[in-house]
C-alpha cells in the first residue's frame, strides 16, 4: 500500500466527524418536498424540479456565515501560522485559499443550486405542520415524497445528496476553530514541500463548502432537511448547463436550474464527499 499523500492526511483529519452510516447513500430515507398545488402541478406535468440559487433563498445568511467565518478564522488562526513554520509557507497557504475562495465566489456561486426536502417517516400520513405552514401553502398545498432507495449511484454526478446538520452560531464557530487546529496538526507533522500548503488550502476550502451548504441554525431543526445540491465546479463537462434558466418573481429575475426528471443523471455519494 502506498504512503498517504499530504492531501489524503488533511482530508481524513477534516472529515473525521463525517458519519457515513447516517448519510446518503448508506442512509436512504423517504424525502418529502412541500410546495403549493400550482408548483406541484408544474412538477408533475412538466416532469421538472426547479432548483433555487442559495443567494435567493431564505437561509442565505446561514450559507454566507459558514463560508465567511471559515475564511476569516483561517486568516486569524495562530495555530495555522505556527504550523506553517516559515512566513512564506503561511503566505502561500493564505494566498492559495484566497484564490480558491474568490474563484468559487466569482465562477460558481451563481451556478450553485439547491432543492430542499424534509425527511419523512414511512408511517407518517400527515407530514410536519411547520413544513405545511412554511412551504405547503398553509396546508392547502402538496407534499411529493421521494423514495431515495430508488436512486442509483454515480460518483461523477455534480448533484450531491446530503443531510442538513443543525447548530447554533457558537457551535458552528467552535467547529471551525477545532477543524483549523486539526488541520494545523497535519501541516506541522506532514507539510514538506510548497504544494502541501496549496493542498492544505484546497482541503479546507472543500470542507468549508460542504459545511456552509449543509449546516443551518438549530432553530430550523424541526424541518429535518435534506438537500440535493448542484455543484458547478464538479460539472467538468458542463452537462447541466442546458438546464440553467430563470424565473420572474416579486424579488426580480431569479436564476433556476430546471432539472427534467426523465433526464436526471443518477445522483450520489453524500454531501460530505471527501473528493
Amino acid at each position: 500500500m502506498s504512503e498517504p499523500t499530504f492531501l489524503d492526511r488533511a482530508s481524513e483529519k477534516l472529515w473525521v466527524d463525517f458519519q457515513e452510516e447516517l448519510s446518503f447513500p448508506s442512509s436512504r430515507p423517504l424525502l418529502a418536498h412541500y410546495t403549493s398545488i400550482q408548483t406541484f402541478e408544474q412538477i408533475v406535468t412538466k416532469e421538472q424540479f426547479w432548483f433555487s440559487n442559495p443567494l435567493f433563498m431564505n437561509d442565505l445568511e446561514e450559507l454566507q456565515f459558514g463560508m465567511n467565518e471559515g475564511a476569516n478564522e483561517l486568516h486569524k488562526s495562530e495555530a495555522i501560522r505556527l504550523a506553517c513554520g516559515a512566513p512564506e509557507n503561511h503566505r502561500k497557504l493564505l494566498q492559495s485559499f484566497d484564490y480558491l475562495f474568490n474563484d468559487f465566489d466569482s465562477k460558481h456561486v451563481l451556478n450553485t443550486y439547491i432543492l430542499c426536502f424534509s425527511e419523512h417517516a414511512p408511517e407518517d400520513n400527515d407530514g410536519l405542520l411547520s413544513m405545511w405552514r412554511g412551504y405547503g401553502n398553509s396546508g392547502s398545498g402538496a407534499a411529493l415524497v421521494i423514495d431515495t432507495s430508488k436512486i442509483n449511484e454515480n460518483s461523477e454526478s455534480p448533484l450531491i445528496v446530503g443531510k442538513v446538520h443543525y447548530a447554533s452560531k457558537v457551535e458552528r464557530k467552535k467547529w471551525i476553530s477545532e477543524k483549523l487546529i486539526s488541520l494545523a496538526e497535519v501541516i506541522s507533522a506532514h507539510a514538506k514541500v510548497e504544494d502541501d500548503f496549496f493542498n492544505a488550502a484546497w482541503a479546507w476550502m472543500h470542507r468549508l463548502k460542504s459545511f456552509a451548504l449543509f449546516t443551518k441554525h438549530h432553530g430550523f431543526h424541526e424541518e429535518r432537511e435534506w438537500r440535493v445540491v448542484y455543484m458547478s465546479d464538479k460539472d467538468r463537462e458542463q452537462s447541466f448547463k442546458k438546464y440553467f434558466s430563470h424565473l420572474a418573481t416579486n424579488r426580480g429575475i431569479e436564476p433556476k436550474l430546471k432539472e427534467g426528471l426523465h433526464n436526471s443523471q443518477p445522483v450520489v455519494l453524500g454531501a460530505d464527499v471527501k473528493r
